[in-house]
């Protein structure tokens, strides 16, 4: 039985701490949620690599240093609620969770919300719920929040989603341009969003976030 709670150390002093991420409640979080039990059974063994993990149809479970990262940009409190887009298997919905007063995840994958939901109970995340349903449409009757995180990345950001960050709240996405990929921290203030880059990290582009195409006749 390989020792998962080394492997988490490990993660945290190899890829977290290196990556300027200091904030207590993130470290301890990171080193109290078990990843392995969020990722695939036959991807266990590659639960704590330093790379976005595949979960199957062309989604991933982010690396251990992006999501991190993210956090501390964010900087959740514990009176915060969070909506968690792309939450995948609940890896992250469960990190949240630990910082944050309660979290609603939303996943489109029917299987992958209901495993996520499940894993969540079995673990005993008792402040956070996933919820099925088109990642880029949030989940409104739940908002509005105080901050928004995309477990994935986008080229476009939906006007929904924008809706659903409380004013004076924050989102986190990674955006796509190509190969290349930053993850910027929108803040809302008088109803508008502005974003400002915290750092490089890329992702595939979840299902709905894909740059609006135009169409020629």
């Amino acid at each position: 039985m390989p020792d998962y709670a080394a492997r988490r150390r490990t993660m945290v002093d190899t890829q977290v701490r290196p990556s300027d991420v200091t904030k207590f409640p993130i470290i301890e979080a990171m080193l109290s949620v078990p990843r392995e039990s969020y990722v695939p059974a036959a991807r266990r063994e590659a639960a704590y690599v330093g790379n976005n993990l595949e979960l199957g149809g062309g989604r991933v479970m982010l690396e251990p240093r992006t999501l991190a990262k993210m956090l501390d940009a964010l900087d959740i409190q514990p009176d915060e609620l969070v909506l968690d887009l792309g939450c995948g298997l609940g890896y992250s919905t469960a990190v949240i969770a630990r910082l944050a007063e309660a979290v609603v995840g939303v996943e489109e994958n029917a299987e992958m919300a209901a495993e996520a939901q499940a894993t969540l109970s079995q673990q005993g995340v008792d402040n956070a719920a996933v919820i099925e349903g088109p990642l880029a449409e949030g989940a409104a009757r739940h908002g509005p929040y105080d901050v928004i995180v995309l477990q994935g990345a986008a080229e476009h950001m939906p006007q929904a989603v924008l809706d659903q960050v409380k004013e004076g709240g924050r989102i986190a996405a990674l955006f796509m341009e190509g190969a290349l990929g930053a993850c910027r921290i929108g803040y809302k203030l008088d109803g508008v969003v502005s974003w400002r880059v915290a750092f490089n990290a890329g992702a595939p582009v979840l299902p709905g976030f894909e740059r609006q195409r135009a169409f020629t006749l």
